[in-house]
């Protein structure tokens, strides 16, 4: 791929693909705040300015309306590293994007009503779908299991409902001011406009946003987990669950990728092991899978399950156990590799002929100092050998560093 970059004298980062294919043009802008850069006293600030930047500002009172009639769809979303907003609209409309994005970067409405008004809808949010909603409260119960200092120890949501309900205006207006600033953020264009329209529209709209230092709380490193966690909790839920964290890499680490394999050996679809082994054929859990959390700071790997009826937690967690240790034990078989390999490779092309998901992946590669990478993470991920998962697995896998829950129907 032929990725242009450019750089404002205010620090905003442009990147751009062009795709003569399709009539779109996909605009994404990155600004580097997530939760991770929260006060501990006020958290789940990222995700409620997510939602009030479609407020408006005075020049566009609704974000929505003129990118309704320009034919354009937009959205966002929050994670514990960064804030990412993208819109997709018709090349003939395209510049409407760049003049609302630079509008809201730096003209956002923060004053009682709008503030109120989202702090509303995000209560409601979190009531939904972390306090009322089946094991919804499990990220939170098992990050701040998982993390003892790192802010990654609460969810993107907040920490309680209170932090959102009691924030005063004047500290969400500082977040945003802190953060919502050019350097701070990384343009990324993709679809049928040219390099040179994209970098004269970034001129345009985001050159005269003054420069403003991104003054950032310092985050604590966490230190190296050497004892198993372990809690319980009861809950009105349908049926047993089991959950399992282990400390991970970053996603610039050199462990990222021998991590990601081992989560597509274990929970490769319905041919993955945890499902063969311990679904299928002991019929011991009725559901299982493993993730990974592609963090900017180290992470964690994940093992969802749901326990059969009769089974107790002692046995479902000891099967578990069992299969991580063959994968320490043993190297895996290269047939096997290959399977993960071509389903990740398949799963990538897929997912790079969007323009939109291109637009955030180029976003998020730039960010983090490699813009190829978004190309890239199919030689990466094939680069991972047998030894180096093997190697992984024992690391990750250890008892110290481990963390489990056992969540017990009432």
């Amino acid at each position: 791929m032929e990725v242009s970059r450019f750089t404002l004298d205010n620090g905003l980062r442009l990147v751009h693909l062009l795709d003569e294919s399709t009539e779109m043009v996909h605009v994404n802008i990155l600004y580097g705040v997530g939760a991770k850069n929260e006060d501990y006293e006020y958290t789940g600030l990222a995700h409620l300015l997510e939602h009030l930047m479609f407020g408006g500002t005075e020049l566009f009172p609704s974000f929505d309306d003129p990118l309704e009639e320009a034919g354009a769809d937009s959205n966002a979303f929050t994670n514990n590293d960064f804030t990412n907003y993208y819109i997709s609209l018709p090349r003939m409309n395209a510049e409407l994007a760049f003049c609302m994005e630079s509008d809201r970067m730096c003209n956002l409405l923060l004053d009682e009503e709008s503030v109120d008004v989202q702090r509303q809808v995000v209560m409601e949010e979190f009531k939904q779908s972390y306090l009322n909603k089946p094991y919804g409260d499990v990220n939170a119960i098992m990050r701040k299991l998982s993390f003892k200092t790192h802010p990654y120890r609460w969810s993107t949501i907040g920490r309680k409902l209170k932090h959102i309900a009691d924030v005063p205006v004047e500290v969400v207006r500082d977040f945003y001011n802190r953060h919502y600033t050019p350097g701070n953020a990384v343009l990324s264009v993709v679809g049928n406009i040219s390099f040179e329209q994209a970098k004269e529209w970034t001129q345009k709209w985001f050159a005269s946003i003054p420069a403003r230092e991104c003054v950032k709380r310092e985050i604590p490193i966490e230190a190296r987990q050497e004892r198993m966690r372990r809690r319980s909790v009861t809950r009105n839920v349908p049926g047993n669950a089991l959950y399992m964290t282990f400390h991970m890499d970053s996603f610039t680490g050199s462990g990222y990728y021998p991590a990601d394999v081992i989560s597509d050996i274990f929970a490769n679809g319905y041919s993955g092991r945890l499902n063969e082994i311990l679904v299928k054929r002991k019929k011991l859990f009725t559901r299982i899978d493993a993730f990974i959390t592609s963090n900017e700071h180290p992470g964690l790997f994940w093992i969802h399950s749901r326990l059969a009826d009769g089974v107790t937690f002692e046995r479902a967690e000891a099967a578990i156990w069992e299969e991580l240790d063959k994968l320490k034990e043993r190297e895996v078989p290269r047939s096997e590799m290959e399977k993960v390999r071509n389903r990740f490779e398949s799963d990538q092309v897929f997912s790079n002929s969007s323009g939109e998901t291109l637009a955030a992946n180029l976003a998020q590669a730039e960010w983090y100092g490699d813009v190829s990478r978004a190309w890239r993470e199919t030689e990466l991920y094939r680069k991972v050998t047998p030894k180096e998962v093997q190697q992984a697995a024992r690391e990750l896998f250890r008892k110290g560093n481990a963390s489990v829950l056992y969540y017990k129907k009432s």
